[in-house]
């Protein structure tokens, strides 16, 4: 039991004499504290109020109310039920649950109030006020206070037609009361009333007497709720379980009755796909068989509070389950047959199918048994074979047999892919690679029918399963992964990228329909998810095999959704910040396609558009110079005009403060002595500062400006100008050397100039005289840039804010 509330003795400590609100005489003694059982089995207090006890109308019914001190809002409104086991304690405490995780309690502050109320609460329930509890609970208490009542066990009325109404009131009043409930259960029990019950079924049946099925319903229905294993033995037995469904079949909520035995004789077929020769087994087969479609389809759905009481029910078909897999596992020459047939290329199609079924259904149940138990369940299929069979049966022309066979694989693989790593990679020192057991795999994902490749899906998930190296660190052989991974790229991962090489030989997808768009797709998945945890393996693999080339070109597929499965793979690898693919990228161009894709896509705000310029931004925040550098030399031309993010122009900036660091290395230093001037006045942090500062100070002061903080303005500018000038002194010299550049590039060639970036000084005048005519010297500004939020800053052409000092 949780602990008990607080004592009432608090209450009175807090404003003894307090009246109920609205001008009524002051009453203490119903003065009371409202508290709820949380999940912590610790006492919440809800408030403090007035309780009194009225009939509810909405309620229908006499009912606890309790009223806030504060301000009179209703606390609680709890009816008074009479099935309800109420409570008391230490005499100030009346104690009860609403529902099966909803206690209440109600601490008194005087017990002439708690002796008042619990008279109301046994008036209503027709109880002694001398009893503690108003209901039979289960305890060793109880039944010793029983006993001494000498109280015999529950009488039932003898099994009559006549009396089955009597029966079933029984039955139904008993079942809100545990110790009823285990009474009337003991009763049924010793007297062999249930087949006397079915006796009536049989007779009310001839008569067509629907009256008395109804209460044959609602009996056997509610000898269900008793929830005791000794009678669901005797329901559940050969001579009596169809006499049960029968029963059920007349629910008087149905207008006709429905026909479960005739389904279960007529319709459904038992296959004894191999002969069993223990009629125990069988009969538990059957017997399981019978009792889940009871608990599926002829008991109504339970309501909350009987879901519990049907827990015995759902223990016996587990514990049937367990017994009939344990059985068959223990029977060596049924598994040898079942494998041998199985396998044998003399088996018909038809009987190979069901052998197939039995397997999968074997490996559905197993699903039920404890940990232990699965592993030897796994175990004893891996030494008889299991594997190779399946093997065998993926290599075979039928598609349900096929199915199947992938679902007995998929359980394999969840319950341990170290045992399918260890038999692959054991296979392939005597096999070929395309009778590999994975390669068969991979070629039903690629071979799928299914328009929507749901088993292609299904089987992707396999794979990723197995080349994860999550669930290769829990084995004792430290080795798997390099091992496994070494044979996976080696004899596997040419079969599983084949697709993909040979639809993109061309600039653009050779194959673009939605089935083959959809499995490209699917592979494009689990080669992302390569790149993500294989390292250098695949990174071997992309950089040899030309991978990425390939995969961008389905950049130009009219499927949307592929396009971006190929930027996502290409966003993966920048992700990574590794050098090593940064030079394969720049030497083999490979932003060609996107900043194509980028184009071609023209003004429309999409998926394709944001995720594009997410990843140039994630070059431009992460600083990765050599892409940086890549990108502006080479593409800077045709991206220059966008200006709706400041992406592009941000990343310029940043290849133009690279380029001034090699060609000035003294900059840095000149940039420190810049930092150590400045200090703060106001609220603004250091990185809004720095990211102001490294935002503009080059393209400013290579127009002859520097900007500095509004807070820094009563500095000595002096100080500030003196390096700032000397700088601007070489940078001009610089500039007058270096016109125009000229970078050879072309979107579509890789030699011929056809992008012509220029920095010359007049375009830089022109943007220098529109920013400072807008920004007096000592104007008020804001630092950053105008644009999206997060966006690089840049100097905009009309609309700059910044303070700024100028210095010609």
């Amino acid at each position: 039991a949780p602990d008990q509330p607080p004592a009432p003795s608090a209450i009175a400590s807090q404003s003894g004499g307090c009246g109920v609100a609205g001008g009524r005489m002051t009453d203490t003694r119903r003065r009371v504290k409202v508290y709820t059982l949380n999940e912590d089995r610790q006492w919440d207090d809800r408030g403090t109020g007035h309780v009194s006890s009225c009939y509810v109308e909405r309620l229908k019914g006499m009912s606890l109310l309790v009223r806030a001190e504060s301000d009179g809002s209703l606390l609680l409104e709890s009816k008074i039920n009479p099935n309800t086991a109420y409570q008391k304690q230490q005499d100030t405490l009346i104690v009860w649950s609403e529902a099966e995780n909803y206690d209440l309690a109600l601490s008194f502050q005087e017990k002439a109030g708690c002796d008042e109320i619990w008279e109301k609460i046994c008036q209503v329930q027709g109880k002694d006020p001398s009893v503690d509890i108003t209901q039979d609970l289960v305890d060793e208490s109880e039944e010793e206070r029983f006993d001494d009542m000498s109280s015999p066990g529950l009488e039932l009325p003898s099994c009559e037609l006549s009396r089955l109404e009597e029966i079933a009131e029984l039955v139904a009043s008993s079942l809100p009361s545990p110790l009823r409930r285990e009474k009337l259960a003991l009763a049924l029990e010793n007297e062999g009333y249930i087949k006397k019950l079915l006796e009536i079924f049989h007779v009310c049946e001839d008569l067509e007497n629907i009256e008395g099925l109804h209460h044959l319903y609602e009996i056997i229905k509610g000898i269900f709720l008793l929830n005791r294993t000794a009678l669901f033995e005797v329901m559940f037995s050969e001579e009596c379980i169809m006499d049960v469904i029968g029963c059920l079949e007349y629910d008087p909520s149905l207008s006709q009755s429905r026909k479960h035995r005739e389904f279960l004789t007529k319709t459904a077929k038992f296959k004894e796909v191999i002969p069993i020769s223990d009629p125990e087994l069988k009969q538990k087969i059957h017997q399981t068989y019978r009792v889940q479609y009871i608990q599926d389809m002829v008991l109504p759905t339970p309501s909350v509070f009987e879901e519990n009481m049907l827990s015995t029910l759902h223990s016996f078909i587990f514990f049937n389950k367990v017994e009939i897999v344990g059985m068959l596992q223990e029977d060596e020459k049924f598994l040898t047959d079942l494998f041998a047939q199985l396998t044998d290329e003399a088996t018909d199609e038809e009987k190979r199918q069901e052998l197939v079924n039995f397997l999968k259904e074997f490996c559905a149940f197993s699903q039920t048994l404890q940990p232990q138990n699965r592993d030897a369940f796994f175990k004893t299929l891996s030494n008889m074979g299991i594997l190779p069979a399946l093997e065998v049966i993926l290599g075979m022309d039928d598609a349900q047999v096929r199915s199947a066979a992938t679902d007995i694989f998929s359980y394999l693989v969840e319950y341990n892919p170290s045992m399918v790593r260890e038999f692959v990679m054991q296979e392939a020192q005597q096999n070929d690679d395309d009778i590999l057991l994975i390669n068969l795999i991979i070629e039903h994902m690629i071979c799928d029918t299914d328009p929507e490749l749901g088993g292609a899906v299904l089987l992707m998930g396999l794979l990723r399963t197995l080349v994860d190296p999550e669930n290769m660190l829990a084995t004792a052989n430290k080795t798997e992964k390099t091992e496994f991974l070494g044979f996976f790229y080696k004899h596997c991962m040419h079969v599983l990228t084949a697709p993909l090489l040979a639809n993109t030989t061309e600039d653009k997808p050779s194959k673009d329909d939605f089935q083959t768009a959809q499995l490209l797709a699917l592979i494009l998945e689990l080669l992302t998810f390569c790149v993500e945890h294989h390292t250098y393996h695949i990174k071997n693999y992309i950089i040899n095999k030309d991978i990425l080339r390939r995969v961008l070109v389905l950049m130009a597929s009219k499927h949307a959704f592929l396009a971006l499965c190929a930027l996502r793979f290409k966003r993966k690898i920048i992700g990574l910040k590794d050098e090593f693919y940064n030079r394969y990228i720049m030497k083999s161009f490979l932003f060609e396609p996107v900043v194509k894709a980028f184009l071609n896509n023209g003004s429309r705000y999409n998926l394709m558009n944001s995720a594009i310029i997410e990843m140039f931004e994630f070059i431009r925040v992460e600083d990765i110079k050599s892409l940086t550098a890549h990108v502006i030399e080479n593409y800077w031309k045709a991206l220059e005009d966008v200006d709706y993010v400041q992406t592009f122009k941000g990343l310029k900036l940043r290849f133009e403060q690279q380029r001034e660091r090699q060609d000035n290395p003294k900059l840095d230093s000149m940039r420190s002595i810049l930092r150590n001037h400045r200090y703060r006045r106001d609220a603004r942090t250091l990185e809004d500062e720095e990211e102001m500062w490294f935002n503009t100070d080059e393209d400013d002061m290579e127009d002859g400006e520097a900007v500095v903080p509004p807070s820094d303005k009563t500095k000595n500018d002096e100080d500030i100008m003196d390096p700032i000038s000397k700088f601007m002194e070489r940078k001009k010299l610089k500039e007058s050397e270096e016109k125009e550049v000229l970078l050879k590039t072309n979107l579509s060639g890789r030699q011929s100039p056809s992008f012509k970036l220029s920095f010359s000084s007049g375009t830089k005048s022109n943007l220098t005289s529109q920013s400072s005519a807008s920004n007096l010297p000592g104007s008020p500004g804001s630092p950053g840039s105008p644009g999206s939020p997060g966006s690089p800053g840049s100097v905009s052409k009309s609309t700059s804010q910044m303070a700024a000092i100028t210095t010609k």
